[in-house]
């Protein structure tokens, strides 16, 4: 018999089942209820991953809102392509997009305030990774992800796009500044 040739008994699935093969399903079976239960709780009782609130929007409706948030709170610019640095006041709602190949504009939060940070892709899938906290959301066009931060250590964290983007990928870094 080959394995290249179809089995001869068409109906292989109407077999009894083995003991020994019936204890392996029954040991995957519990072991994945029990992976099941550990990455639920692991979630709500652990705090391992955000819990993020995500909207449909469009490029437009959120481009408008990020204008506005730099139009009433940009303190400098900084970078050689003068990227704007805003500091919002704590409780606000504070936006971020990312675009081929950066991220506008830049934050300035204050350390112990509560803001809603409000995350989205312009045209392409991007990722928000905050180093060194290891933070990690996807950004996605044409969905708004809000995350309620509360940052508790003053410094310069860097902002890194952890999915590729195309070519200029590597060069999509910026920071956010907790004072």
């Amino acid at each position: 018999m080959s394995a290249i040739l179809p089995p001869a008994d068409r109906l292989w699935y109407k077999h009894p089942i083995d003991r020994v093969e019936g204890t392996w399903i029954a040991i995957a079976l519990i072991w994945c209820i029990i992976l099941f239960v550990m990455m639920t709780g692991w979630h709500v009782w652990g705090k391992q991953n955000l819990s993020t609130e995500t909207y449909r929007t469009t490029s437009a409706q959120f481009m408008e809102k990020t204008q506005a948030m730099v139009d009433k709170y940009t303190v400098r610019t900084e970078t050689a392509e003068n990227i704007p640095v805003v500091a919002p006041p704590p409780g606000s709602d504070v936006y971020l997009l990312a675009r081929l190949w950066s991220y506008w504009p830049i934050l300035e939060l204050e350390k112990d305030k509560t803001y809603r940070l409000h995350l989205t892709a312009i045209d392409y899938n991007h990722g928000f990774s905050l180093q060194p906290a290891n933070i990690n959301i996807q950004m996605v066009p044409g969905f708004e992800h809000v995350v309620t931060v509360t940052p508790n250590e003053a410094g310069t964290y860097s902002l890194v796009c952890n999915e590729y983007c195309g070519l200029g990928h590597h060069r999509m870094v910026s920071r956010l500044y907790v004072k």
